[in-house]
């Protein structure tokens, strides 16, 4: 007898990841439905909301969130039941929620890939950076990645690291006056600046145009420097892929011998769709692919579907400078302070990282001037003062996985589809608040240096939208979710490509290494399929 797929390759998400994935196995003339929750959105349309839009320091708001494909931000759909408020800024639409990210795209160091070999603390991943390497070369072409090929990113002072096979493929783009003064008065007392890595091309890629220093990377490009998702979405359509929108998978259906049969889809009217297809790649949000396991009773044999939640939970600093600095001129990133990234101490204390804000500062320092009465024309001068020498920086830490940290179904909420919302728990650790005492140090040496006055130096535990660890990757059934190839345990034609397979947080942003790993397990579906 005949079986009848509807497709190749069904992948769950558009995001950067899964709109490869489709691009990749498209290519290869597999065929491939990518299926998306949202919609399709011009680029002029998102960028005319956030011109018009007030609460222009919510990331999310620019974006649509209907009741049938809420954002992590809509009131009631990410209920927290830990001690820390744990809601990243996850958007629903073509090209997921890296239309609104800082864009930064690191490569995790060898050692923080064994972790718990080098250090007796957290996880090792199942594969080692000579593993992943070429296929962060692949990552980083296809995202246009701009970087500078000179650096120890390990920030110990050494010859360029890790290692590369290829160099990057835009140059680093000049330094701001902002970060190079820094660089010049902080770096001089012994603090490693490094340029960050990342994906707002300054020289034309791949239809994108160089960046031309908008500064509104978070929320929106207006001119589409910054990558985005939607970029492979497309180009996978070009290629053959069937791309559905208003298309909310809410259930995947198990068959005969462990293998996945079908996804179950709903529209936002309430239209259901069967699809069959070989092989599934779920490739949505590190909350969405444990929760619709979940809810399917799917790869949960370790009971370790949604535990393990990790973010690189962070806390802030701003300051007032003794010197104009101009911030907010050029990209909203462009780097930060590495002492903190790798050596023994990660035994007793988080990695840090110490990341520099450059966005325009004028809204944060208008409300403070307000809220102490400033008016008038002393309310102009001052904003213009105050904000020609702000200095934010926004400090990350290493998360170990702990299994009591995770995303669950909620069982009294459902969204407009009928479709159970989500529960999180999440609470940090004495490993991270180590870590924090430490950047804190930082902090008093960061404004001596620069004789500054400070406006707040402990603003308590921040998102920083890095989600890891929840359908956690290694090399034991008993202990993971998947293997090494982002296959599940219990499902050999399932497979999982998002940050949530990375089972050690490192301490820089995951998404280039989802992407590799991602680009990896889409060849071996194309060997397999």
């Amino acid at each position: 007898m005949t079986t009848h797929y509807d497709a190749d390759v069904i992948i769950v998400g558009s995001g950067v990841i899964g709109s490869n994935m489709a691009h990749v196995l498209a290519t290869q003339g597999k065929s491939v439905i990518l299926l998306e929750a949202g919609v399709w959105i011009p680029r002029w349309k998102i960028v005319e909301n956030f011109r018009t839009s007030p609460r222009k320091i919510n990331r999310n708001d620019p974006y649509p969130s209907q009741p049938w494909a809420p954002n992590s931000y809509s009131p009631g759909y990410v209920e927290n039941t830990g001690s820390f408020l744990f809601r990243p800024g996850m958007l629903r639409l073509v090209g997921g929620t890296t239309w609104h990210w800082g864009g930064a795209t690191w490569r995790f160091l060898p050692n923080d890939m064994k972790l718990k070999t080098l250090y007796g603390v957290g996880r090792d991943w199942p594969i080692s950076y000579d593993d992943l390497e070429p296929w962060y070369a692949q990552a980083e072409y296809r995202l246009g990645v701009s970087g500078a090929d000179d650096q120890d990113q390990s920030g110990q002072h050494g010859a360029p690291y890790p290692p590369r096979s290829t160099p990057y493929p835009v140059k680093a783009e000049a330094q701001t006056y902002y970060f190079r003064r820094l660089k010049e008065r902080i770096g001089a007392e012994g603090y490693e600046f490094l340029h960050e890595p990342h994906v707002r091309t300054n020289q034309p890629w791949d239809g994108r145009p160089a960046c031309s220093g908008n500064n509104n990377c978070m929320p929106v490009c207006p001119i589409g420097a910054l990558y985005s998702g939607d970029v492979h979405a497309r180009h996978a359509e070009k290629a053959g892929c069937r791309v559905l929108t208003d298309s909310t998978v809410f259930q995947i259906e198990k068959g005969a011998k462990g293998l996945i049969e079908a996804v179950h889809c709903r529209s936002s009217k309430g239209v259901e769709t069967r699809l069959k297809a070989r092989t599934f790649v779920l490739a949505c949000n590190g909350l969405e692919i444990p929760k619709l396991m979940l809810v399917s009773d799917v790869g949960n044999s370790s009971d370790l579907v949604g535990r393990n939640l990790m973010d690189h939970t962070g806390i802030g600093l701003q300051f007032i400078a003794d010197e104009p600095l101009w911030p907010g001129r050029g990209p909203i990133q462009q780097g930060g302070i590495f002492n903190w990234r790798d050596g023994p101490f990660r035994a007793r204390h988080a990695a840090i990282k110490h990341a520099i804000n450059n966005a325009v500062p004028n809204q944060e320092v208008a409300r403070i001037l307000i809220d102490r009465g400033v008016v008038g024309s002393k309310l102009d001068h001052d904003i213009r003062h105050m904000a020609a020498r702000w200095v934010e920086f926004s400090t990350t830490f290493e998360m170990l996985p702990y299994s009591g940290n995770r995303i669950t179904p909620s069982t009294t909420r459902k969204d407009a589809l009928g479709i159970p919302t989500m529960v999180v728990h999440y609470d940090t650790d004495d490993y991270i608040a180590a870590g924090a005492a430490k950047a804190k140090e930082d902090f008093v040496r960061f404004v001596k240096i620069m004789n500054g006055t400070i406006i707040d130096d402990n603003t308590g535990w921040q998102n920083r939208d890095h989600l890891m660890g929840t359908v956690i990757m290694g090399d034991d059934p008993a202990h993971s979710v998947v293997t090494h190839e982002g296959r599940c345990w219990d499902h050999p034609n399932l497979f999982i490509a998002s940050t949530g397979v990375i089972p050690a947080s490192g301490v820089v942003n995951p998404t280039l290494a989802a992407l590799a790993i991602g680009l990896r397990t889409a060849d071996i579906i194309a060997r397999e399929t």
